[in-house]
C-alpha cells in the first residue's frame, strides 16, 4: 500500500528500505525487522528458487506467524521488490584507472558488474519486472549506468533508452546461461558434451541443400570455440557500443 502522507507514491516497506521512515506501523517496537524478513526471503530463494518463496515459508524460516510480516511487507510482490534489490547490492566501487576512461568504458564496466552479479544470484532473474526501478541499490545502478555517458551530448532520453538496451541485453544472456546450466545440472551431462550431442543432432537433421548456412555454421569453428567463454556477451556489447559510438560522434 503506498503512504499518501509525504507524498513519495512508495510502500511503507520500501520507504523503510529508503530510511524515510524507522519501521512500518505503530506499536511497541516488534524484534522482527524489514532486514531480517528480507534476509530469510533470500536464502529462501537461494537454496531452493524464487517459487519456494511466500509469506507462509518466510514467516515458517523466522519461526513468527503469517501476519506478522504483513505489518512490514502488504504483499509477496513488495517482497520481490526488497529481494531484489538486496541481491543486486550497491554497485561496485570503479578501479583508480576508472578516472581516465570514457564513455565506452564506463558502460563496459557497467555491463559486466550487473552480468556477475545476475550470474551469481539467478534467482533474481526469475522474478517478472512488472515496474521501473524504485528502490535504493537499483536506483543506484540506473545512476551509474546513466553518469557513464556524461558529457557524450546525447539526450537524457537517449541515455535512458542505453542502459534499458545494454540492460535487456546482460538480462537475456544472463538468463539464457542460467536456463543451460539449469539443463545441464539436471540432465548429468557435461557441457563440452552437452554441445557435442548438439552438433551431432545438426549434422543429421541438416545438409547443404536443405540448410545451407547451417551447414556452414557447422563446418565453421564457431562451435569449437574461440577461448573466450564470454565471446557471445562481448560480441553483442561491443555491437550496441558502435552503434552508440556513431550516433556520439554525430553530436556537435
Amino acid at each position: 500500500m503506498a503512504d499518501e502522507d509525504n507524498g513519495t507514491g512508495l510502500p511503507a516497506s520500501l520507504e523503510v528500505a529508503w530510511g524515510l521512515r524507522e519501521r512500518p506501523g505503530k506499536g511497541p517496537r516488534p524484534t522482527l525487522t524489514l532486514p531480517r524478513i528480507v534476509e530469510a526471503a533470500v536464502s529462501l530463494a537461494a537454496a531452493e528458487g524464487v517459487d519456494a518463496v511466500s509469506m507462509g515459508r518466510v514467516a515458517k524460516e523466522l519461526g513468527v506467524s503469517t501476519m506478522s510480516l504483513y505489518r512490514y511487507v502488504a504483499a509477496k510482490e513488495e517482497l520481490y521488490v526488497l529481494m531484489s534489490d538486496a541481491g543486486v547490492g550497491t554497485p561496485p566501487p570503479l578501479p583508480p584507472e576508472a578516472q581516465a576512461w570514457g564513455w565506452r568504458e564506463l558502460l563496459t564496466d557497467w555491463a559486466y558488474a550487473q552480468r556477475a552479479v545476475l550470474m551469481a544470484n539467478s534467482w533474481i532473474l526469475r522474478i517478472p519486472i512488472t515496474a521501473a526501478p524504485v528502490s535504493p541499490n537499483q536506483l543506484a545502478w540506473m545512476d551509474r549506468g546513466l553518469g557513464a555517458m556524461a558529457g557524450t551530448g546525447l539526450a537524457e532520453s537517449e541515455k535512458l533508452s542505453t542502459i534499458i538496451l545494454i540492460g535487456g541485453l546482460v538480462r537475456n544472456e544472463a538468463t539464457m546461461a542460467a536456463d543451460m546450466i539449469d539443463a545441464i545440472v539436471k540432465s548429468g551431462v557435461a557441457p563440452d558434451q552437452a554441445l557435442g550431442q548438439y552438433v551431432r543432432t545438426l549434422r543429421l537433421m541438416t545438409g547443404p541443400d536443405s540448410h545451407p548456412a547451417v551447414t556452414g555454421l557447422l563446418d565453421s569453428d564457431a562451435f569449437s570455440g574461440s577461448g573466450e567463454p564470454d565471446f557471445q556477451f562481448r560480441f553483442g556489447l561491443d555491437r550496441i557500443l558502435d552503434g552508440l559510438a556513431a550516433l556520439v560522434a554525430s553530436r556537435p
